[in-house]
């Protein structure tokens, strides 16, 4: 046993003995209106005959009860009732202990002497178990360098803020100082929680922080609404103040939040909506007991595939990456999640004929998600010709080794930038497409695509640029002040990916509902305040200008498409665009043999395929 703790346990038991003894005493001398010379010598020899064993009877109660090794610096209402019981069979065998010792006197004590002698002792045990808890919590408050503490508010008057405030109040390694809690509810106004007086309503957050000079706001509303995270991070936002989110104790237990990240930012917040839940088990059938392969699957959207996918049981799932990195995270994480998955990671390109012909001819899959191409536009911009035989030529040759062997279902990851393209990789995204229309009227195999935005979180996008940028103390930088994306979290595509492929019949276009478009400026402003800064203030916020071939928006249909609803009002099917197939095969035949020249005028090349591609200035 540790030396401290066994040193701390001999002192409470001693106590205890104390506070037996003296409360045995008090009690008849209450009940004698505290005149020693009124309590009878009978009395007193009943009290000091039994006193002994009381104390052992007591000792062992309190053992029982774990008076002795809960950790009395965090006690709360359990603890508290452990010690009420502990007192109230105490106080029944100190009764019993006394008559069975005297049965010779038919009343060895007054009655109420009984009473008294267990409220005595609840007193003493709870002050001698909670007042290093109070003294703590006071010198917390006094003491310290109070100039160098930060003014908190507290956002939320139920239990995660109770928590929140209590531990802020009682730890040690804390140096701040609550001016005030915020909430809604009428019923709470004026109330205190812990001795913090709870302030007002989000309408008075802007003006209250102000004449308490808040240095920084704690969101204590673990399961609110994205919505309503996000109304009250605008106005949060109008006061300068510092910014940190609280998550639910539940996400803490159950390893959703490690006490490390506290301050790491849920992008469900920077989106402003609820999260897109989609049932899968009501509709994964289709992928259990089946071959499935995923190309790119060691990608942001790719892994989640395979991760999703492992979980509805199919019968053997098969990965395809060129980088060799992501392919061993993927396998790592998969054979420990799904120990009795059947799984294949394999090490290919796309772009190499023979390879996924015999990776195909091996597995026979089922299934084809499609999710390898190169997607980062300024990139590809400055290698349009990679973008053409990575994305074109990769897409086709996977295309047609799975009308080779007779795949049932292919479904490709297409992009919002196909629809009017600007840049090289959305045109050559806008080309698959194409493709998987085509082959799906020359094929068995069912062929669609689905098409979605910005995926928050995932390989070049924002987040990951951002937070780095905010590490290193900004600037973090946004092409330019009114742009705007459409977002959702890799999940949620992933979700609605699959749910597409489910409802997949041959040809179609599924278009997601990515929701409203966010800007840009205010996901960047949100991700610095929730990350504890301020925008303009501790991190700055630099616009570079739209760089080549980005657009200010972003669009999902094409006027031509239409839109056609499914059963799920977040997936949409785009009417495919008649085209001239037999012209279309032979300008491919063209764009594959030329492209491995390296020539430097590719982009007017898929401008005659892609007549809605609009090639920038550079």
């Amino acid at each position: 046993m540790n030396a401290k703790l066994f040193i701390r346990r001999v002192y409470l038991v001693c106590y205890d003995v104390a506070a037996v003894a003296l409360a045995s005493y008090l009690a008849l001398l209450t009940r004698f209106e505290f005149k020693p010379n009124a309590v009878g010598e009978n009395y007193l020899d009943v009290l000091w005959g039994s006193l002994w064993i009381s104390i052992v009877a007591a000792i062992v109660i309190f053992s029982a009860f774990r008076l002795y090794t809960s950790l009395w610096s965090y006690a709360g209402m359990t603890e508290m009732l452990y010690v009420v019981s502990a007192c109230v069979v105490d106080t029944i065998v100190n009764m019993l202990i006394i008559l069975l010792n005297h049965r010779e006197h038919f009343n060895p004590m007054p009655r109420s002497y009984y009473v008294l002698y267990g409220m005595f002792l609840l007193g003493f045990t709870t002050f001698g178990r909670y007042f290093y808890r109070g003294f703590r919590t006071l010198s917390s408050r006094a003491g310290g360098d109070n100039g160098a503490r930060k003014n908190v508010m507290v956002i939320g008057a139920g239990s995660a803020g109770s928590s929140l405030i209590k531990e802020i109040l009682s730890s040690q390694h804390v140096n701040k100082q609550l001016v005030g809690v915020i909430d809604d509810a009428p019923e709470k106004q004026g109330t205190y929680i812990h001795g913090v007086r709870v302030i007002g309503t989000r309408r008075d957050i802007i003006e209250k922080a102000q004449a308490l000079e808040v240095d920084e706001i704690m969101i204590a509303l673990p399961s609110a609404s994205a919505r309503k995270i996000r109304d009250i991070v605008n106005i949060c936002k109008e006061t300068g103040c510092e910014l940190k989110r609280l998550p639910g104790i539940y996400q803490l237990v159950n390893g959703e939040v490690s006490v490390s990240k506290l301050k790491e930012v849920d992008v469900n917040d920077l989106l402003g909506r609820e999260p897109v839940c989609v049932d899968l088990g009501s509709i994964m059938d289709y992928v259990s007991g089946k071959v499935i392969l995923v190309t790119g699957g060691g990608g942001s959207i790719g892994s989640e595939l395979c991760r999703q996918i492992a979980s509805h049981g199919p019968k053997k799932l098969v990965i395809i990456d060129i980088y060799e990195n992501n392919a061993y995270s993927i396998q790592q994480e998969l054979i420990h999640d799904y120990p009795d998955l059947s799984l294949e990671v394999l090490i290919a390109s796309v772009r190499n004929t023979k390879r996924i012909d015999d990776i195909f001819a091996m597995y026979q899959p089922d299934i084809v998600y499609h999710a390898a191409a190169h997607k980062h536009v300024p990139l590809m911009e400055d290698s349009p010709n990679e973008a053409v035989k990575n994305n074109v030529l990769g897409t086709w040759k996977v295309v047609q080794a799975a009308d080779r062997h007779h795949v049932k279902r292919f479904v490709m990851i297409s992009t919002d930038k196909a629809v009017n393209p600007t840049n090289i990789m959305g045109a050559t995204k806008r080309v698959c497409e194409m493709i998987i229309q085509t082959y799906n009227n020359r094929s068995k195999t069912e062929f669609v695509a689905v098409r979605f935005g910005n995926v928050l979180g995932s390989n070049g996008s924002v987040i990951p640029l951002f937070k780095k940028q905010i590490e290193s103390g900004g600037p973090v930088t946004v092409t330019h002040p009114d742009i705007i994306r459409y977002f959702m979290t890799i999940p949620e595509a992933v979700s609605l990916v699959l749910q597409a492929g489910a409802y997949a019949r041959g040809g179609e276009i599924f278009v997601l509902d990515m929701g409203e478009p966010v800007k840009i400026y205010d996901l960047a402003k949100n991700l610095i305040l929730l990350s504890g800064h301020k925008p303009d203030g501790d991190i700055q916020i630099t616009f570079t200008g739209l760089r080549p071939g980005e657009k200010l928006y972003e669009e999902m249909l094409m006027e031509e498409e239409g839109m056609q609803e499914t059963e799920n009002r977040l997936i949409h099917i785009g009417k495919p665009i008649e085209i001239d197939e037999e012209k279309f095969l032979s300008q491919l035949q063209y764009l594959k043999e030329y492209v491995v020249e390296e020539p430097g005028d590719i982009r007017s090349c898929i401008q005659d395929i892609v007549q809605t591609y609009s090639i920038q200035n550079r």
